[in-house]
């Protein structure tokens, strides 16, 4: 499997994540511009320019018409995909975080960090087809979780919204009325922060990585632990197949214990586990840092991982990976 090198990045790469199609790939990094991939060859298509911080997150539309992104400048963005245009621009007084479109498009869950003196938030959008009925108001507004919210995204048919961070907890809130429904328990959940969090592709069931070292697979809408993947190093990022029975898990050291730069040593590797088994059935190695975004193409056939080193690798699977007999 020889990896597509997709440089374009100049910083750290934070996010990954295809259109519906799978054939567009959008990454995010530290260097402010989010940028688009074509999914099959690795081509750079364009970049989104406006930013003036690190991009955290992104997301795009079921037509993939429109791309909403969250930056450390305090504002997320919508875009249109096609032309690279910024639509429109939510203000917050603190970073905003993690980025999701819901079923529909209509709505957009983001969060904000805590930073100075504001408590971290999530807060549902409005957004409108037409742009000139875009607004700033935040539909609802959640506060009254401590620490950073890493991810927030939004449960099936939109009841729900999921979120998960530095304090380790992951929790279900009604997307109405902002009321907090479960929490994970903590003798069984993760014990340091959770860095990553993904949704199967029928949002039935969810994978968080932590910084635990270890990845958890969980319902959806009751919570209920179902596995758990077991590393020997921080997870980053993690992914689940759309189409097989497995899981992705990256990560490596902080960016600031990193003194190997020999990518033997560092374990700078994406490890494939058997979801249902928790068993690791290979690994992919090539970055020269931690891996911080990870995402398999809606059809399953390729996926692509973006590292501490600034770039996008893009991996066709073999057909020995669509033979694996456990």
């Amino acid at each position: 499997m020889r990896p597509i090198l997709m440089k374009g990045h100049e910083r750290p790469l934070t996010f990954l994540r295809y259109n519906r199609d799978g054939d567009l790939l959008f990454s995010c990094a530290k260097d402010h511009i989010p940028t688009v991939w074509y999914a099959d060859n690795g081509d750079r298509l364009g970049t989104y320019r406006g930013h003036n911080g690190a991009v955290w997150s992104c997301d795009v539309s079921h037509d993939s018409a429109r791309l909403i992104t969250g930056s450390a400048d305090q504002t997320a963005k919508l875009w249109d995909v096609s032309t690279g245009r910024e639509l429109f621009s939510f203000r917050f007084d603190a970073p905003a975080r993690s980025v999701e479109f819901a079923i529909g498009d209509a709505l957009a869950v983001i969060t904000t960090d805590n930073f100075m003196d504001n408590v971290p938030t999530v807060q549902v959008k409005h957004i409108a087809e037409d742009l000139d009925d875009q607004t700033d108001e935040s539909a609802l507004v959640i506060t009254g979780i401590k620490g950073r919210i890493n991810r927030a995204v939004w449960g099936p048919l939109n009841r729900t919204i999921i979120t998960a961070g530095e304090d380790a907890t992951i929790r279900i809130w009604d997307s109405e009325t902002g009321k907090l429904l479960k929490e994970s328990d903590k003798e069984s959940g993760h014990q340091k922060t959770i860095s990553s969090l993904s949704k199967s592709s029928d949002w039935s069931h969810f994978i968080t990585g932590s910084l635990d070292k270890s990845a958890k697979l969980w319902d959806a809408r009751t919570l209920t632990l179902i596995k758990t993947y077991v590393t020997e190093r921080p997870v980053n990022a993690v992914d689940i197949s759309p189409t097989h029975d497995t899981v992705v898990l990256g990560g490596g050291q902080d960016a600031m214990n990193v003194t190997m730069t020999d990518r033997r040593a560092g374990k700078f590797e994406a490890k494939f586990y058997h979801k249902i088994l928790q068993e690791e059935i290979g690994g992919v190695k090539g970055h020269f840092g931690p891996i911080n975004a990870l995402a398999f193409n809606p059809d399953g056939r390729s996926f692509s991982s973006g590292g501490e080193d600034g770039y996008v690798r893009l991996h066709h699977f073999d057909s020995d990976y669509f033979n694996i007999k456990m």
